[in-house]
C-alpha cells in the first residue's frame, strides 16, 4: 500500500509515492515535461493557469501508478505541498476568475509597503511578525484596486496548495500555516488579521474554513477521482508551503534546526518558538508545520534571491561540461581565491537588503592570476559568504542555530560550498537524500501528532554524510571579512 505525495513548484508538479507501511521511497516524477507555463504581461507580473497545475496533477497521477504497475485502489492517502505567496480566486461556480498570481510577481510591492507604514512598524511586527510586503494579502488588495470586476465576483480566495485540495475534494478549506505565509494570520490574537482586512476593505466571507495539518483536511470526490484515477474517499492528510515542507522533509521541527537549500535562489529556514522578530522588514516568519495554538512553532525564512544562478550562469559562460567537474576544479584553488571576490546578487532585488537591486559584482580580478578555476572557487564562495550574512541576520532575530540540513542537490553537493558554511557556523551540515515530494508522501502516516518521532526514523535512513568546520577556520574568516567589506561598501 502508498502515500502519494504532490509538490506544486512555479516549474514543476512533482509527484511522489512511498510505502505506507515504514515510508521507503518508491518513486518521483515531474508534470510536466517541459515547465509549467508563467505568463508575463507586464515587467515582474509572474502569473500561471491553476486549471493547469490539476491537469498536471492528473495526469502525473495516472502516470506514475502506471509506470509502477500498482493499482490506484493501493493509495491510501495524499498529501500536499506547494510555492507559496500564491493568490487563486473562485466564483460561486467554483471557477477561477483569472489567472493566480503567483510568489515572484511584484506588483504589489508598494501596496504592502504603504500598508506597514501607515499601520505601523509596532503593530505589524508584534502580531503578523512580518510587513504585509508582497505577500498574498497585498496581491489581494491589488486585484480589489485595479480589477473590481473580477473582486466583486469573488466567491472564495485560496492559495496554490488550497486550490489543488478544493479540485481533489471539492472542500474550499485553509490551513494556518497558509494563512500566515499570505500574512493573514494574526499571531497575537490567534485568529485571522481582521484588522488588516479592514485596512484593505478585504470581505472576509471570502475565506475558506480553517483545517489543521496532520489531520483528515477532506476526502477525494467521485469527479475528482474520475479525472485522476486516485480512489474516492481517500484523505488529504497534510497541506504546508515549499519551504516549511522542506524542512519537514528534512527532520526540521526544534528551535535551533535550520534547514536549507541552494538552488537558483537560496534559503535558510530556521525554527524558534520566539514570537518576537526584530528583522520583519529583512526576512519572513511563518506558522511552521507543527505551529499549534498552544504552542507556536515558527519557521524564520531568509531568501537570496542572487545564489545559484550565478553558478549557471558562469558554467554558461565557461561552455564547463558539468557541475561536478566545476566544484572539482574550484577546490583545487585556495580558501579567498587569490583575492578575486564575487557578489553573486544578479537575480533582482534582495529582500535581506531592504529589496535593494544591488546587481552581480566581480571585484578584484587580476587577469594575470585569475583563470576559471578561480571564478568557480569564489562564485561558490561568495554564494556561500552570502548565507552567512544572511545567518548573521537570523541570529539577530533570536534564532539560535544547532544544526543545519540540506538535500543532496545543487550547491549543498559542492564540498567548498559546504564546508565554507559549515566553518563559518561552527556547525555540522547534514546532508540527506530526499525531496519534498516525498516529505509530503509521509506526512500521511503521522498519527496523533506525534511528528518529531515518525520523522526522526525516516531521517536516519534518508542521512547521506556530514561536513565538518575545516580546522584552519582563520582564513575562512579573513575571506569571509573581505567579502563584507566589498559588500557593505555597495549597500
Amino acid at each position: 500500500m502508498y502515500y502519494i505525495g504532490y509538490d506544486l513548484g512555479s516549474s514543476f508538479l512533482k509527484i511522489a509515492l512511498v510505502n505506507s507501511y515504514d515510508g521507503n521511497k518508491i518513486d518521483i516524477i515531474q508534470e510536466p515535461a517541459f515547465e509549467i507555463e508563467t505568463t508575463s504581461i507586464n515587467i515582474s507580473w509572474f502569473e500561471q493557469d491553476p486549471d493547469f497545475w490539476w491537469k498536471c496533477l492528473c495526469i502525473g497521477t495516472k502516470r506514475i501508478i502506471a509506470k509502477n504497475n500498482i493499482k490506484s485502489s493501493q493509495i491510501l492517502g495524499i498529501g500536499i505541498a506547494y510555492q507559496m505567496h500564491g493568490l487563486v480566486l473562485i466564483d460561486e461556480n467554483g471557477k477561477c476568475l483569472r489567472k493566480s498570481i503567483i510568489w515572484s510577481d511584484n506588483r504589489s510591492v508598494e501596496i504592502g509597503n504603504k500598508a506597514y507604514y501607515e499601520l505601523g512598524n509596532d503593530k505589524c511586527k508584534s502580531h503578523l511578525l512580518n510587513s504585509p510586503g508582497n505577500f498574498t494579502a497585498s496581491k489581494l488588495a491589488w486585484v480589489k484596486s485595479n480589477e473590481p470586476n473580477i473582486y466583486s465576483k469573488i466567491n472564495k480566495m485560496m492559495l496554490p496548495g488550497d486550490y489543488l485540495a478544493y479540485r481533489l475534494t471539492g472542500d474550499v478549506t485553509t490551513t494556518i500555516c497558509g494563512l500566515s505565509e499570505g500574512m493573514f494570520w494574526d499571531y497575537k490574537n490567534k485568529n485571522i488579521a481582521n484588522w488588516l482586512l479592514d485596512y484593505f476593505d478585504i470581505n472576509p466571507s471570502i475565506f475558506p474554513d480553517i483545517v489543521d495539518n496532520f489531520t483528515n483536511q477532506g476526502v477525494v470526490s467521485n469527479i475528482a477521482s474520475n479525472q485522476s484515477d486516485l480512489p474516492i474517499g481517500i484523505p488529504i492528510m497534510y497541506r504546508a508551503g515549499d519551504q516549511p515542507n522542506n524542512a519537514f522533509s528534512l527532520n526540521v521541527f526544534s528551535p535551533g534546526e535550520v534547514a536549507a537549500s541552494g538552488g537558483t535562489s537560496g534559503v535558510l529556514y530556521g525554527i524558534t518558538e520566539n514570537l518576537v522578530s526584530n528583522e520583519a522588514l529583512r526576512l519572513n516568519n511563518f506558522a511552521h508545520v507543527n505551529y499549534s495554538l498552544l504552542k507556536p512553532v515558527i519557521g524564520k525564512l531568509l531568501c537570496i534571491s542572487g545564489a545559484g544562478i550565478q553558478y549557471k550562469k558562469l558554467k554558461n559562460s565557461t561552455n564547463s561540461k558539468s557541475y561536478n567537474l566545476m566544484n572539482l576544479k574550484a577546490s583545487s584553488i585556495n580558501v579567498g581565491s587569490s583575492g578575486l571576490v564575487i557578489l553573486p546578487f544578479g537575480n533582482g532585488s534582495e529582500r535581506m537588503f531592504n529589496n535593494k537591486n544591488i546587481g552581480s559584482h566581480i571585484i578584484n580580478h587580476d587577469s594575470n592570476t585569475h583563470g576559471n578555476d578561480h571564478f568557480f572557487r569564489a562564485t561558490l564562495e561568495g554564494v556561500a559568504f552570502s548565507f552567512i550574512y544572511g545567518m548573521e541576520l537570523l541570529k539577530n532575530d533570536n534564532l539560535i542555530p544547532s544544526v543545519l540540513r540540506a538535500a543532496n542537490d545543487n550547491l549543498f553537493q559542492s564540498e567548498v560550498f559546504s564546508t565554507t558554511i559549515s566553518t563559518l557556523l561552527n556547525n555540522e551540515i547534514e546532508i540527506h537524500n530526499v525531496s519534498g515530494a516525498y516529505g509530503a508522501a509521509r506526512s500521511v502516516g503521522v498519527k496523533n501528532h506525534d511528528i518529531k518521532s515518525y520523522s526522526n526514523d525516516f531521517s536516519k535512513g534518508d542521512y547521506i554524510k556530514s561536513f565538518e568546520p575545516d580546522n584552519k577556520k582563520q582564513k575562512y574568516i579573513d575571506a569571509y571579512n573581505i567579502w563584507k567589506e566589498k559588500l557593505e561598501k555597495i549597500i
